[in-house]
């Protein structure tokens, strides 16, 4: 009788090792999704979503496999697999803890940039990520020469494990494609949250939202979308156009970081004055009000998208988390307030006090028309206050006023701001604020922040008044601090937590001091209104919508006075806003029809 040949204990035990590696990895990334806590990341994995737990070990199983086989080491490749797992781990409880969003596919582009990294981190974790960024190089280079002294059957077993992992981790990548049979498995028992990413995370496991997260449509096909819908639409909103003596006021956009009001938080009071005095002094006498952001504690790029374009990121597909580093990289050109003014004789500017990399703003604005960019090496006022790491917004004000006293013809520009940008601890040496309610140091010191850019802005706005040309400012913070605790953050649930300042400015002070609710893409629109600026078609379909509903992002629809977690609209209304879905659509993933009826001149 032939002997069964039974496996060696050693394979065995690789086995077993891969194995735990995998589940262990697969455990870690639940903790950091739910703060550590083992009693859910456990539950998650060995009693509620079993199935959804082990699909995503498979995914990694692949990942660990594909890794090993280039680096030619099963030592060498599980090493450098858990580096990579606790590097991904770490960054995805620091958004959580300080964005309450999971890290998204697209965040990977990010590990590059070591300034942001430095700047959120701080020193010591930034060096531990440099160390171990140089370990993972060394281990690469060293294993990819010793995989050199593989034997030849080594090396045919090698390519093909690679070739195979590839290929399946190529159509993992197709998660969200139709009829992808891993997306298939997860649908069993997988409850999506399309406007809550991270409800999809916690629902389906860290890697069920990362995989949900993976490329995709900006936008599902409209089921009317074709030349003769959109034409329809663009022939209804289109405007005569006024004579070429129209006057062409300077307008300057001020997106200011991390603005808003801690005082219109529920359960905090401020002791030792008022951090906004400044700007309220402005604020009481003009156009302003709340301005509606997607995220809480970030988010900068959605919302600056949102403001230069005029397009919704509710309308996005959920997995469409950055259109900055997603969508608009595609285009040559991209319709924007920036083409808009570009054709009617501006001249264009972008200042961002930072790099030029930081959510491929580099590119970005070179699509959206930006006649140039100056960043935080080419300004030429770059003052820090104290031990702030950012360039102050003063400076960053000096340089706007330098580009609007220089240039003869009329401008456009842009300014987004870096000083109120997180970390916020240790940046003054005296902060006079106490906080009942959420008294960290974080906090006291983002008042102290938020006061210093009151007061520059109030100093920026008495220089635009003493400008002979006629200057339009709109200025806006882009989201709350992620500084607040869970009990703050639990009272405020919903829109109290997306809602900062704005305003607007008209140096021959022509604008009236009403107070209202807004979402950022409306803001050109509603200047243009309000100032007699000649408008687009586009901006005409903007203020139609404006009129029935002021403000929206997913779960969040202002209308008549009042929040809900869902629009309410009759049929004119749920036309009007089919149609700015339509044109949307129509830009960012269909045939740009729009385009050649002029809809955005």
């Amino acid at each position: 009788m032939q002997k069964i040949k039974r496996l060696p204990w050693s394979k065995i035990l690789i086995v077993l090792g891969v194995a735990t590696l995998i589940i262990v990895s697969n455990l870690f990334f639940q903790l950091t999704q739910n703060n550590f806590s083992f009693e859910l990341a456990f539950k998650f994995a060995f009693s509620w979503h079993t199935e959804k737990f082990f699909l995503g070990c498979f995914v990694l199983l692949l990942f660990y496999g594909w890794l090993t086989s280039l680096l030619g080491s099963l030592k060498i490749g599980s090493i450098f697999y858990s580096l990579v797992i606790i590097g991904i781990g770490s960054a995805n409880f620091m958004k959580m803890k300080y964005r309450m969003e999971p890290i998204y596919p697209s965040d990977l582009k990010m590990v590059t940039e070591f300034n942001m990294i430095k700047d959120i981190i701080g020193l010591p974790l930034f060096i531990l990520f440099l160390l171990l960024l140089v370990v993972g190089i060394f281990l690469i280079i060293f294993s990819l020469k010793q995989s050199l002294k593989l034997t030849k059957r080594q090396q045919w077993i090698r390519f093909g494990l690679l070739l195979v992992t590839s290929g399946l981790l190529f159509y993992v990548g197709g998660f969200n494609q139709p009829n992808n049979l891993l997306r298939k498995a997860y649908n069993k028992t997988a409850l999506w949250i399309p406007y809550s990413q991270k409800m999809n995370y916690y629902n389906t496991g860290f890697m069920g939202g990362f995989l949900y997260n993976l490329s995709v449509d900006a936008m599902d096909k409209p089921d009317n979308y074709s030349e003769a819908t959109i034409k329809k639409i663009t022939e209804k909103y289109q405007v005569k156009k006024q004579a070429t003596s129209e006057e062409k006021p300077n307008i300057v956009y001020v997106m200011s970081e991390s603005f808003s009001d801690t005082s219109r938080l529920k359960g905090l009071d401020i002791i030792g004055g008022d951090p906004l005095k400044d700007y309220r002094t402005v604020a009481d006498n003009t156009y302003s009000g709340q301005m509606l952001s997607q995220n809480y504690g970030g988010g900068t790029a959605n919302i600056e998208f949102e403001a230069l374009t005029g397009f919704s990121m509710e309308l996005f597909n959920s997995q469409m988390t950055t259109p900055y580093t997603m969508l608009v990289p595609g285009f040559k050109t991209f319709p924007s307030l920036v083409s808009t003014l570009k054709n009617r004789g501006y001249q264009t500017t972008a200042i961002h006090p930072y790099n030029t990399s930081m959510y491929k703003r580099k590119d970005v604005y070179q699509t959206f028309g930006f006649d140039q960019f100056l960043n935080e090496d080419t300004m030429t006022h770059t003052d820090k206050i104290e031990n702030n790491p950012y360039i102050s917004d003063a400076s960053a004000y000096q340089e706007v006023m330098d580009q609007l006293e220089k240039n003869q013809q009329p401008q456009f520009l842009h300014l987004v701001t870096m000083q109120t940008h997180m970390p916020y601890e240790n940046k003054y040496d005296e902060v006079p604020y106490l906080v009942k309610g959420d008294d960290t140091s974080s906090v006291r010191s983002y008042l102290q922040d938020v006061a210093y850019s009151s007061e520059a802005l109030k100093d920026f706005l008495a220089d635009i008044d003493k400008l002979p040309e006629r200057t339009l400012v709109v200025f806006w913070g882009d989201h709350l601090p992620g500084i607040y605790s869970n009990t703050t953050q639990e009272a405020n649930e919903g829109h109290q937590l997306h809602e900062t300042e704005f305003l607007f400015y008209d140096n021959q002070h022509q604008l009236t001091n009403e107070k209202t609710v807004t979402s950022p893409f409306y803001f050109a629109a509603d200047l243009f209104q309000q100032t007699g600026i000649q408008q687009t078609g586009f901006q005409k379909l903007l203020l139609a919508l404006q009129e029935e509903l002021p403000a929206f992002e997913k779960g969040m629809y202002y209308q008549d006075g009042q929040w809900f977690k869902k629009a309410r609209l009759n049929q004119s209304q749920e036309e009007l806003y089919q149609e700015y879905q339509l044109i949307q659509y129509d830009i960012t993933t269909g045939e740009q029809y729009s385009l050649k009826e002029k809809f955005f001149d």
